[in-house]
This record gives structure tokens, sequence and C-alpha cells, in this order.
């Protein structure tokens, strides 16, 4: 893995990962014409910055790893422009220290097969978020910690439970703290996306609704999301106790799920 302070690596490694992909595409596949046969398989430079729209010269420059400035929409053309597959294109942008625009696209119904079958066969309440906080999918367990919800919620999200459900004041055990903590992390996890439509809306939403949410927001309080002990108030069990554990998805970056195991174990 490139560490941090290894720009120049990390740009050179990104020109090399350039040039290896645009190695494979053929000019039909890209919908150009075959014209005369070619010394070197795949598009060239100037192909790739004409289909890009983007100038041959800045491509060259990128391929070459030099420090040039280059727009999330860029590296998108590119992706595309070169066929790369979601991995790929994962790769891509985490070479070039952006934030992918397709991102957060993908819906309930796009969901990789089988994960609701793994969230279920977990022995503890457990769910799915996107980088939203939509509550993606969860297993029974977690449905009866939450007393029912999400499912009575057609658009389950959790900042809007924890901010906009009456219920969340009497569930989660020292509410003000908690949601103190939780505007923080949003706003850590969201800084490189918080002006696309979906996450701005649903800040806005927030702002307008949830005077707490509103005062922690302006504050520009920012820490990273983590574990801990977790209490909840519940209506029939009472108080109980988990330590919440969270894990990024390597099959959705996007998504995080979200493990609440029970402190007693």
């Amino acid at each position: 893995m490139i560490g941090p302070g290894s720009d120049s690596a990390r740009r050179r490694a990104l020109g090399e990962f350039l040039r290896s992909v645009r190695a494979r595409v053929s000019p039909q596949a890209a919908g150009l014409p075959a014209g005369a046969r070619r010394r070197t398989p795949g598009l060239r430079r100037e192909e790739v910055a004409q289909l890009a729209g983007i100038s041959v010269t800045w491509y060259t420059w990128i391929e070459q790893g030099r420090d040039v400035s280059v727009s999330a929409a860029v590296w998108s053309r590119l992706a595309g422009v070169l066929q790369m597959s979601r991995a790929e294109r994962h790769y891509l942008f985490e070479l070039a220290e952006a934030t992918d625009p397709e991102h957060g696209r993908e819906t309930l119904e796009q969901l990789p097969e089988g994960l609701q079958l793994c969230v279920d066969s977990i022995t503890v309440p457990a769910y799915i978020l996107d980088r939203s906080w939509n509550v993606l999918c969860r297993n029974s367990l977690m449905l009866e910690l939450f007393s029912g919800w999400p499912d009575r919620d057609s658009q389950p999200n959790l900042l809007r439970f924890m901010f906009q459900d009456e219920a969340a004041r009497a569930l989660v055990e020292d509410w003000e703290a908690r949601a103190q903590r939780v505007v923080a992390e949003f706003r850590a996890e969201t800084a490189s996306f918080a002006e696309e439509p979906e996450v701005s809306a649903l800040i806005d939403s927030l702002l307008e609704t949830s005077p707490v949410f509103a005062h922690w927001w302006t504050r520009q309080t920012v820490v990273e999301r983590e574990g801990g002990s977790r209490a909840f108030i519940h209506p029939d069990k009472g108080r109980v106790s988990y330590r919440q554990m969270t894990f990024h998805l390597a099959i959705r970056p996007d998504c995080k799920l979200v493990m609440l195991l029970d402190e007693a174990d």
C-alpha cells in the first residue's frame, strides 16, 4: 500500500495503472474505427483524451505521473472511456485521492446478492448503512432492539431516526451526548461529498427540523466513527448495553456493517 507522504509514488502508480488499462481497450470497443494495424494494442493517448474531453498534453502528464489537478468528473469520464470494472474504478479513485461521483447511486435492489442473508446469519443486532446512513438491510435482532424501526419507515435513515423520531430519545441512553457524537461522526464521514444532492438534502432537512442537529452541525466538530459502549432503554427488556463494531464492506466501499455485540460476552 502506498503510504502517506508518497505522493510521487502514488502518481506513478496511477499513471502505470492507466497505461495498463488503456492497452487492453480496443478502438472498436471504445466505438472508434479500427483503422490501420497498430504496433501496440489498445487505445492511443490522444484517443483517450478525445473521448474523455481533455487535452492530450494533460492526459499525457497524468500517465507520466506529473503533479496535475484533476477533477472527480474527469476521473469518472476516464473510468468510463477505459471501461473499468467496479474494482478498477474504486482503485482509480483511491489512487487519485478523489471521491467517485458514482458512489451512493446504488439502490437497495442493487446490493450484492446474498448480503441480506449474511446480515440475517449474524447472531447479534446488525445492519448495513450507506454513506448517507440509510439503512439498506438489517436482521431481526436489530429490528427487535429498535422496537420495529426501521420497518415502519419506508426509507429508514439512522440520522432521521435519531433527530426526527421521538422514539429515539426514549430508546438511546444519554441521548444528548450521543446526538452530539453522531453529528460529529457524520460531518467527518461526509466531508468530501456533503454537496451531493442526497446528502445535502438530508442535512438541510435535519437543519430545518432538529434544533439539536442544527446546534451541533454549526459547531463544526469532527470525530472519527469508533466503537464503544452503546446503551439502550428497551420498552420490554429495560436497559441493555452493547459494544459497537463497524466494518466497511469490500464489495461496497460506500457501505458499512454495524454490529452490536453483547457486552456480557
